[in-house]
C-alpha cells in the first residue's frame, strides 16, 4: 500500500534528474561585472589594482590606492535572444529581449600609512570590504516553430519499465498524495510518468495488468507546432573581505575571504498542439518551475610587482568555491482533446531536493600592465580554470558518480583573456577593453566562447569621481527543452547582452 505524505515531496532517489552540466557550469562561471572603471577595460585589472572591483581579480590591487576611497555601481542590462529551431522543417527563427537594472557593486577600501617602515619595510597597509554581483541570472526565451517530434517522447521514454500498478491511482488516493509519494519513494522519473498517465497523455499497452510495464501515446504520428517560454531571475553575488600591505614602494601583497550566495529562479512553459488524424490528445501545456538557493566560500591571494617605472606584473590565484546548494521544483501539466475536452493535473506539490555540495573549479591569473606615466595604460589578463576539477557530492547519501563522470567526459579547461587601456586628458579618463573566454564544454555547440567589448569615459572631481561603462557580449549555445530526456528536441540562441554602468567613488 502506498504511503501518503503532506504536500511538499522530499525527493531522495533519481536525484540526478534534477541536476545535470548546466547547473554545475552555470554556479562556476562568473561575468564581468562591478564598477564602471573596471567595466570599461573588460576587467583587465589584474597588474593595476587600484579599483574595488580589481579585488576580483587580484586581492593586492587594494593595497594601490593612494587613499581610502568607497563606490557604488548601479548597472542596467538589455538582454536579446534570437532563436533557430531547426527541426527538419522550415527553420523557425524568435527574438526575445528584455531589460533588468541591478545594484552591482559597494564597497570602500581605507588606507593606513606606516610612518616607521625602517624596521618593518611595509609602507602602509589597506583594508577593505565589497559587494560585488558576480552573475546576472535574468533572461527570457521564446520560441515557436514546428516540428515532427512530440513530447509524448519526453513521458514515455520516463514511463518504460515501471509497474502501471506504480504509476496509477486507487480509489482512495488523490493527485497530490501519489505525486508526493512517488517522489519521495521513487524519484523525478516516476513522477513524470505519472503525470503523463494522469494528463491522458501516454496508457499502458494492459490497462488491466497492474504489472504492466510498456506503453503507448495517444498522440498520433504527425506534424506537431511548438512554443518554448523560458525566464530565469535572480543574482549571484559575493561580499569580500580583504587585507593588503605595499612592501619596500615596489611590491604589493593581498587576501580575500569570499562568502558567496546563489539565487536561482527559473519559469518553463512548452505548449504543443496538432491537428494530426486519429490523435486523442490535442494540445498540451507543460509548467515546470525551478527554485534554487545556496552559500559558499572561497579565498584568492595576490601580489603585483613594480617591474620597472613602465612595467607593472601580477599574479593571483583564487582557490575553489565550496557551496551548499538547495533547490525546490513544481510541476503543471495541461491537456486538451477536441472530442474529451481540457484536463490539468497540478499536483500543488514542492519537490524539496536533499541539498548537496557544488566545488568550482579554481582560476589562476597572470597579468602585465604597461604606464605611460600619467598618460595612459595598456592592461593584460590571462585565467585558466580547469571546469574538468568541477564536482558534486553530498552529506546526504546521494550518489553523484554519474553526474561526475559526465563532467570529466564533457567540460575541459579554459581560458580567458583581458585587454584594457585609458588614458587621461585633464579630469577626463577614457577607457576601452575587449575579453574573450573559452567554452567550458569540449562540444561549444552546447556552449560557445564568449567575446566581448567596452568603453567608457570618467571624471575626476578631486573628492568625487564619476565613471560611465558600455559593455557587449555575445555567446552562442544550445537550449534542450528537457535536459537528459526521450524528447531531444532543443534550439540554438544567439544571445547578446548590453549594458551601461554607472559608478560614483569618494576619496576620504
Amino acid at each position: 500500500m502506498k504511503k501518503l505524505l503532506i504536500a511538499i515531496g522530499i525527493l531522495s532517489m533519481s536525484f540526478l534528474n534534477a541536476q545535470d552540466l548546466t547547473d554545475a557550469v552555470r554556479y562556476s562561471q562568473q561575468e564581468i561585472l562591478g564598477t564602471a572603471r573596471y567595466r570599461s577595460m573588460s576587467g583587465a585589472f589584474g597588474a593595476l589594482g587600484g579599483d574595488l572591483s580589481a579585488l576580483q581579480i587580484n586581492p593586492a590591487g587594494s593595497a594601490v590606492f593612494l587613499n581610502s576611497f568607497g563606490s557604488v555601481t548601479l548597472s542596467t542590462s538589455r538582454i536579446n535572444n534570437e532563436g533557430l529551431y531547426n527541426t527538419g522543417f522550415a527553420n523557425s527563427f524568435t527574438n526575445r529581449s528584455s531589460r533588468n537594472l541591478n545594484f552591482g557593486q559597494l564597497g570602500a577600501v581605507f588606507i593606513y600609512n606606516n610612518r616607521d617602515i625602517e624596521s618593518s619595510g611595509i609602507n602602509k597597509l589597506s583594508f577593505g570590504i565589497a559587494y560585488d554581483q558576480t552573475t546576472d541570472n535574468a533572461n527570457k526565451i521564446f520560441l515557436a516553430g514546428r516540428s515532427s517530434n512530440s513530447i509524448d517522447n519526453f513521458f514515455l521514454n520516463e514511463a518504460q519499465g515501471l509497474p502501471f500498478g506504480l504509476i496509477s491511482r486507487t480509489s482512495s488516493e488523490s493527485v497530490n498524495d501519489l505525486y508526493s509519494f512517488l517522489g519521495s519513494e521513487e524519484g523525478s522519473q516516476a513522477q513524470q510518468a505519472f503525470l503523463g498517465y494522469e494528463a491522458f497523455i501516454i496508457e499502458p499497452t494492459d490497462n488491466e495488468n497492474l504489472n504492466n510495464t510498456n506503453y503507448i501515446s495517444n498522440i498520433a504520428p504527425g506534424v506537431y507546432d511548438h512554443e518554448y517560454t523560458y525566464e530565469s531571475t535572480g543574482i549571484n553575488g559575493k561580499l569580500t573581505v580583504n587585507m593588503g600591505a605595499q612592501i619596500d614602494e615596489i611590491f604589493y601583497i593581498g587576501a580575500n575571504l569570499n562568502s558567496h550566495f546563489v539565487n536561482y529562479d527559473k519559469v518553463t512553459e512548452f505548449f504543443e498542439g496538432n491537428n494530426n488524424q486519429g490523435s486523442n490528445l490535442n494540445e498540451v501545456l507543460f509548467t515546470n518551475r525551478l527554485s534554487t538557493v545556496g552559500g559558499g566560500f572561497s579565498a584568492q591571494v595576490g601580489g603585483i610587482a613594480k617591474v620597472s617605472k613602465m612595467v607593472r606584473a601580477g599574479v593571483s590565484y583564487e582557490s575553489p568555491t565550496w557551496y551548499y546548494i538547495k533547490e525546490e521544483t513544481s510541476q503543471r501539466l495541461e491537456t486538451f482533446s477536441d472530442s474529451d475536452g481540457r484536463s490539468l493535473v497540478d499536483p500543488n506539490i514542492i519537490n524539496v531536493f536533499p541539498e548537496y555540495r557544488l566545488r568550482t573549479p579554481s582560476k589562476a591569473t597572470g597579468s602585465i600592465a604597461f604606464l605611460f606615466e600619467k598618460q595612459g595604460l595598456i592592461s593584460i589578463d590571462y585565467s585558466y580554470k580547469d571546469y574538468t576539477a568541477t564536482k558534486l557530492s553530498s552529506d546526504e547519501g546521494v550518489d553523484f558518480s554519474i553526474l561526475n563522470a559526465d563532467i570529466d567526459n564533457n567540460l575541459q579547461g579554459a581560458s580567458m583573456i583581458r585587454i584594457g587601456t585609458e588614458w587621461r586628458n585633464g579630469n577626463w579618463s577614457f577607457r576601452g577593453g575587449y575579453s574573450y573566454e573559452e567554452s567550458p564544454y569540449k562540444n561549444t555547440l552546447i556552449l560557445g566562447d564568449k567575446k566581448g567589448y567596452s568603453f567608457g569615459a570618467g571624471y575626476n572631481f578631486g573628492k568625487y569621481r564619476f565613471d560611465v561603462a558600455y559593455n557587449n557580449t555575445s555567446q552562442k549555445r544550445t537550449e534542450q527543452f528537457f535536459s537528459n530526456s526521450g524528447f531531444t528536441n532543443s534550439v540554438l540562441i544567439d544571445n547578446d547582452t548590453q549594458s551601461l554602468t554607472f559608478t560614483l567613488g569618494l576619496n576620504f
